[in-house]
């Protein structure tokens, strides 16, 4: 309705002075018989809110619709009205819908196709990658060469699972699946999946979770969660020999903490608020160059999926905490 008045507001002070300017002409005129001007006007007016009254009604599911945004486009339903307006509009909105929607199923499908391609080739990567890994297996672990070449391999293989779980973000809802899980099973899964990277960097895990403690989760991405999360405790906590990164959880009343501690460089506050922002590096990009500003940005979205909670602790040259909330 307030749609209705406002565009006919211009229209109805026009008609008015469209019979107020006949009624100045007869009065200059010399016709002079107010009572006719007036039943005239009045007549005018009758036959005019006669007008509005049937635009309104025959517009009113168009004002209706007018009137109130979409908040989905499963909400637009075509306007079935006789009026040539709503008519004419309906059918541009059926045809700009139609576009749209083409345009939509096009960008889905190569989408669907990168997907493909992605998994396809982080598998086909896998085979020369394994390839390596054999042929250094059985050389002599005193040589340097070997020993740089392994740990490259193992640096590439977690690049690889990583691309590969991200691009399985996009269909998380068919690759979910809720179990009951050991989070000491999860935790030595990602050490042990890590060693050579511990020791790359001088740096020792601590576990501090009773094999009794279960979750209901999905055992491979909590396990992909705590590979993301222990990576960035050894990267930033390689400064110094000796180093722990502590992996421990508790139960409490209504939920079970993981957390994953670090005694590594931290985090400069400022820095705090963004860290789960996508590709960003921040202050300890510029001296760890193997940061690509993905892994938390993953966790976070993986865990939100899963509805647990992720919550960020740190204290620039002390170390970070990472804890990780599941609902009982």
């Amino acid at each position: 309705m307030k749609l209705f008045i406002r565009e006919h507001i211009v229209l109805t002070c026009w008609v008015i002075v469209v019979l107020l300017t006949v009624v100045a002409v007869f009065w200059y005129d010399g016709y002079d018989h107010w009572l006719t001007a007036t039943y005239a006007v009045s007549l005018g007016l009758v036959l005019y809110a006669a007008y509005l009254i049937y635009r309104y009604l025959s517009h009113r599911m168009f004002y209706s619709r007018m009137s109130h945004r979409m908040n989905d486009l499963k909400e637009f339903v075509p306007l079935n009205e006789p009026a040539p307006l709503p008519q004419a509009l309906s059918e541009l909105l059926d045809s700009q819908y139609g576009h749209y929607y083409a345009h939509l199923h096009r960008l889905e499908q190569r989408q669907q196709e990168y997907l493909t391609f992605m998994n396809q080739w982080v598998h086909q990567m896998k085979t020369p990658l394994s390839v390596i890994e054999l042929t250094v297996e059985d050389q002599e672990d005193e040589d340097p060469r070997f020993i740089s070449i392994r740990e490259e391999a193992d640096q590439m293989r977690r690049g690889l699972e990583t691309v590969l779980y991200m691009a399985r973000l996009e269909t998380f809802e068919q690759d979910f699946s809720v179990e009951p899980v050991s989070l000491k099973a999860a935790g030595e899964e990602a050490i042990h999946e890590l060693k050579r990277f511990f020791i790359r960097n001088h740096v020792y895990p601590e576990m501090k979770i009773d094999s009794a403690l279960m979750v209901q989760s999905d055992a491979k991405w909590i396990r992909f969660v705590l590979v993301q999360l222990l990576s960035n405790a050894i990267k930033y906590s390689s400064g110094g020999n000796g180093q722990k990164v502590t992996i421990q959880a508790h139960e409490s009343t209504r939920s079970i903490i993981l957390e994953v501690k670090d005694q590594g460089v931290g985090i400069p506050k400022s820095d705090l608020n963004r860290v789960y922002q996508p590709f960003f590096t921040g202050e300890n990009g510029r001296h760890f160059k193997e940061s690509t500003g993905m892994g938390l940005y993953i966790v976070k979205d993986v865990l939100t999926r899963m509805n647990h909670r992720i919550d960020l602790t740190s204290v620039q040259g002390e170390g970070t905490t990472v804890t990780i909330t599941f609902e009982i």
